[in-house]
């Protein structure tokens, strides 16, 4: 067994540690704040002196983060529905490989639900560029957050990528600890919800055995959220605009404005989906093909399971027409969805202010990629 003390820069809080950091947490004025936004006043003192005696991640996590979650729910979406857990067992652990539409919310809702289905919550990878402050990194970690280190020399990085592999690999087959992890660094910005080979790649550093066998010891299961109001879609256009033609550079406090901005912006219907493991696929890949087109073909069908149980919305569809200047789907909307499609298209082209047809375009594609996926496969 690693020892732990190689985990230490990466790993959650654990021990002695959760209690210290949530007495920290439940001090801090942001933490104050933040729940005058999300709970009734006469919760607030009730929160934070139960904080004060939690010793556990799940109390934490059960308490305090699934009370913060439903009322984000409450303000900000129709509906939350799921589908999938059938796809567990609760005697095993897997690695939630999913697409990625908003910073905060995509893991917090499928723990959210793993909860209330009888399961145990998995641990969350976060990258260290949204740890933008101690607060931060005491609620991450008291909420089962792994640190991936996302910058330093080509050495480092490797070093890096290895410790992580060794870690998840470590969580999922030793200690029967499920881990989500994006499908992609960063969030997808064009709706495309493709998987990036490298995370693949990251994943083996630690194999033990041959590829394929490595890979189906950790039980990837591809997961699927969406929302019928895309999180932070102005800014994921504008990012993907002033792209186009030059570097683009993050602002001060963009991480925690897009954290902010997934949490409070309406998101209409909101559904998870949690597939089926790819072993039984993995075993009809050819082991011997070269690592780089192997890890391809495993990311291939990654996509495929991602594709096929993306919720598709009225948003979604009309997107597509719109952009494709067909009426193929006009049975699937109606005037509401178009006036609020258009309602925030309009935001999207006020907030980015440039080339009004470029930026039509790029938004209407963020909405119309996951129908291009299921039915086209760009």
């Amino acid at each position: 067994m690693i020892p732990d003390k190689e985990f230490d820069p990466i790993r959650p809080y654990y021990g002695d540690e959760i209690p210290a950091a949530l007495n920290r947490v439940a001090s801090n004025p942001f933490f104050k704040r933040m729940l005058k936004f999300l709970l009734p006043e006469e919760k607030h003192q009730e929160i934070i002196d139960e904080m004060r005696n939690f010793t556990t991640t799940q109390n934490f996590q059960v308490q305090v983060m699934g009370t913060i979650i439903r009322s984000i729910i409450q303000k900000t979406a129709t509906s939350l529905t799921f589908s999938g857990m059938e796809n567990l067992s609760p005697d095993r652990a897997f690695i939630f490989l999913a697409n990625h539409r908003d910073i905060l919310l995509d893991s917090a809702l499928l723990n959210l639900i793993l909860v209330e289905n009888g399961f145990d919550t998995c641990e969350i990878a976060w990258g260290d560029n949204l740890i933008i402050s101690s607060f931060v990194e005491d609620i991450g970690k008291s909420n089962k957050m792994i640190t991936v280190f996302r910058s330093g020399s080509p050495k480092e990085m490797l070093k890096n990528s290895q410790t992580l592999s060794r870690y998840i690999r470590h969580a999922v087959t030793r200690r029967n600890q499920s881990v989500w992890i994006a499908q992609r660094k960063g969030r997808s910005k064009d709706g495309t919800d493709t998987t990036d080979a490298s995370v693949l790649k990251m994943l083996i550093l630690s194999k033990e055995n041959g590829i394929i066998q490595a890979l189906k010891d950790l039980n990837i299961t591809p997961v699927t959220i969406s929302y019928e109001w895309e999180p932070c879609d102005a800014l994921k256009v504008r990012e993907l605009y002033i792209s186009e033609n030059q570097e683009y550079i993050k602002d001060k406090n963009e991480d925690l404005n897009s954290i902010i901005g997934g949490v409070v912006s309406e998101k209409g219907r909101i559904h998870l989906h949690v597939g089926k493991q790819i072993n039984d696929e993995l075993d009809a890949i050819d082991e011997n093909m070269r690592v780089n087109e192997l890890m391809q073909k495993v990311a291939a069908k990654v996509d495929d399971h991602i594709h096929a149980n993306y919720k598709l919305w009225p948003s979604n569809y009309l997107a597509y027409d719109m952009l494709t200047g067909s009426t193929q789907f006009a049975g699937k909307y109606d005037d509401k969805t178009r006036e609020k499609l258009n309602e925030r298209l309009e935001k999207t082209i006020e907030m980015t202010n440039g080339d009004r047809i470029r930026i039509t375009d790029f938004f209407l594609r963020l909405y119309a990629n996951p129908v291009f996926n299921r039915f086209e496969k760009q």
